[in-house]
């Protein structure tokens, strides 16, 4: 920009070569405005921040394209899915991605997978207003469920999204859901708090609480459904939030992230005529710490002496045995009729209005983190997370 020295100034003198007042050049000037102009955008950027969300892939639909040898769905590479979504530039924020290598498939997913996910949050917590995660659509609701209570004290929002059909499809879901989930992550109050600092799972046009939901359609696009807690936010025209079905947090209290969990566990479905030497043989597996069971109704069983006394000899050796309902709706209220009080007396603890995902994922989580059973016990009759109404009993 400048040849020498001489070019920065030009100094008039008297002839006893006495400085008067020193004269710049036009090049000096413009470098003068473009550093001006500079500091001032910088000072713009500072006043007015730009939301940021870190977009964390994983796997599944949305990032698959279909091989036109074999006609299945396989992944491609993920900056490949963000051009199928040019949309996205248009967004005033700062948009980051992570990627999985290789990307897994969701029937792969697993507690260590949870915690690289946690790892990836908490590393990145400072730096970004809201996460988003693409995840394949058949665990989704298992990794919701842990995540909600493996990022204690959360107090951004964490929203998982995905599609039925891949992003490179004409038909897709997977453009609307993932551009509105990064809207969602990035909302705040008026008192510039996150809209939703919680664990969500936003799909067709309904934000739900990640422990409430459970997929119920492998064909639709509504794919998931929270039977025992409303929707979180509504989507059409505008993003109507729902605030008061939104968890209040304490923003003043650090994020514990927490990578421990104990996968002795096992869920047993209870069916008319079931057989005394498979539920025998179920509580007797080795190393076994707790059985989540599904049973009917309200949270009723059969009449059976032996099964009772099964669950009893299994309880008294230390397997916890919570009860959850068949039903979507509803919860289990074992004080109800005398086959749920049988299953009380025999040591089995109520899980409420809980899903299946968050049973199961809740059990691994306390079981992992080494509480004494009267303590996982208690954890489970509590409501950790918003997963489980307790009023209902």
């Amino acid at each position: 920009m400048y040849k020498t020295d001489k070019d920065l100034t030009i100094f008039h003198k008297k002839e006893d070569d006495k400085v008067l007042f020193p004269v710049f050049s036009s090049d000096f000037y413009i470098f003068v405005r473009r550093i001006t102009n500079l500091l001032t955008k910088l000072w713009l950027m500072t006043k007015e921040k730009k939301p940021a969300v870190l977009l964390l892939y994983t796997g599944g639909t949305i990032g698959m394209i279909e091989n036109p040898e074999t006609g299945a769905l396989e992944s491609f590479r993920f900056d490949e899915l963000l051009k199928q979504v040019p949309e996205l530039k248009r967004f005033h924020y700062r948009i980051d991605t992570y990627s999985f290598q290789p990307a897994i498939d969701s029937s792969d997913m697993e507690p260590e997978l949870w915690g690289r996910i946690v790892r990836i949050i908490t590393e990145n917590y400072e730096h970004y207003d809201g996460f988003v995660i693409l995840h394949g659509t058949d665990t989704m609701a298992y990794t919701a469920s842990a995540l909600s209570f493996m990022l204690e004290n959360l107090s951004k929002p964490v929203i998982l999204t995905g599609s039925q059909l891949p992003i490179g499809k004409l038909r897709t879901d997977g453009k609307e859901n993932l551009i509105t989930a990064i809207e969602i992550a990035a909302a705040k109050r008026e008192n510039g708090q996150p809209m939703v600092p919680e664990v969500c799972i936003f799909f067709e046009n309904e934000l739900l609480r990640g422990n409430r939901t459970t997929k119920v359609n492998a064909e639709n696009f509504n794919a998931f459904r929270s039977f025992n807690y409303p929707p979180l936010a509504t989507v059409g025209i505008h993003i109507r939030f729902n605030e008061h079905l939104i968890r209040k947090n304490d923003f003043t209290q650090p994020l514990k992230p927490h990578f421990n969990f104990n996968n002795q566990v096992v869920m047993l479905s209870l069916f008319p005529g079931i057989r005394k030497s498979i539920v025998a043989s179920v509580l007797q597996v080795p190393g076994l710490k707790a059985v989540v069971l599904r049973t009917f109704g309200s949270g009723n069983a059969p009449q059976k002496e032996w099964l009772i006394r099964h669950l009893k000899e299994a309880s008294e050796k230390g397997i916890l045995i919570v009860n959850i309902t068949q039903c979507q709706h509803g919860a289990v209220e074992m004080h109800r009729y005398g086959t749920g009080l049988q299953l009380l007396q025999a040591g089995v603890v109520s899980g409420y209005d809980c899903t299946p995902e968050c049973a199961i994922t809740k059990l691994m989580f306390l079981l992992g983190n080494d509480l004494p059973l009267e303590q996982v016990r208690q954890l489970m009759d509590s409501d950790l997370a918003g997963e489980i109404t307790r009023d209902k009993e």
